[in-house]
């Protein structure tokens, strides 16, 4: 048990649109000039994206400034391909994020069986899990993420410290294969609900900030998870100004109690702006780096 933050930081290599996936050289036509296209079209809404984050970086108050870190990118790949994971790592992503255990898990895998076979040294992206998670899905998740962000009631701490240690005892067994969690602990992040008029329309999920203390706690206590600091989505309808605001002061007042607690996680394609200028440390980008989401059949 520990606290600990270890922000992804943004990853500004160049990408190679030339070439497939695979590293395999272009042909015109077929699968080569299609990946290649994407890889393309990728590199570019990349690059707009991370230019967004550096332009909102350079106008933050010196007092969220984070000594001049640039907040860490985790693009959100929900509903698109492993192949879309490895292209975005060959264009220098590290931090990929998934909302859903059922999806997660098979793409991980896949990612990291394809890095296997075309360079055994490289190693896979950091995983983030930033969706609602049950906590019967915990023991799922801990085999492939580093990061979960959206922390939000004590049986979840519970259900979470419990898989990683089951699956450090099943690894120590030789009865499952390595995660991330394996050798180091799971950081978590306490996801915040900071709508106040969320007790009559319904939020989009997280604790109470009066909560916020006490679930942190608990995260800081269990062994085999780490906290990392808060989380947040931003309400419907509402300013991400006033939204991202609450939360950094909910930060600062977590900081107190734990030093090391420091991640904000705040901020998606709408409102990657105002997460940054209000000090986020982590942005949670989908669709502007992937674009539209494919039909879910």
């Amino acid at each position: 048990m520990s606290e600990h933050h270890d922000p992804d930081a943004v990853n500004h290599e160049p990408g190679s649109p030339g070439n497939d996936v695979r590293g395999n050289d272009v042909h015109e036509g077929g699968p080569a000039e299609s990946g290649a296209r994407r890889t393309a079209e990728l590199a570019q809404r990349l690059s707009a994206v991370r230019r967004r984050i550096l332009d909102a970086a350079a106008q933050r108050p010196e007092d969220r400034s984070h000594g001049g870190e640039l907040p860490s990118l985790v693009v959100v790949t929900k509903f698109f391909p492993a192949q879309d994971v490895l292209r975005l790592r060959e264009l220098g992503v590290r931090a990929v994020g998934e909302n859903k255990d059922q999806e997660a898990g098979p793409k991980a895998a896949e990612v990291a069986e394809e890095l296997a076979l075309r360079e055994p040294s490289v190693t896979p992206p950091v995983w983030h899990f930033v969706g609602q998670l049950q906590s019967n899905k915990a023991k799922h998740v801990v085999r492939y993420a580093s990061w979960v962000h959206s922390v939000d009631r004590p049986s979840l701490v519970t259900a979470l410290g419990k898989a990683v240690r089951n699956h450090r005892d099943a690894v120590a067994a030789g009865d499952a294969a390595p995660g991330p969690c394996a050798t180091r602990d799971l950081t978590c992040l306490v996801q915040v609900d900071v709508d106040p008029h969320a007790a009559e329309q319904g939020g989009r999920g997280g604790a109470h900030p009066d909560a916020v203390a006490e679930l942190a706690d608990a995260i800081a206590g269990t062994e085999g998870l780490s906290l990392g600091g808060v989380m947040t989505v931003a309400p419907r309808g509402a300013r991400p100004e006033e939204a991202f605001e609450r939360l950094w002061e909910i930060s600062q007042r977590l900081q107190r109690r734990h030093p090391d607690a420091r991640a904000v996680s705040a901020g998606m394609s709408g409102d990657l702006e105002a997460a940054v200028g209000a000090g986020a440390t982590h942005v949670r980008i989908g669709s502007d780096v992937l674009g539209a989401r494919p039909a879910v059949r």
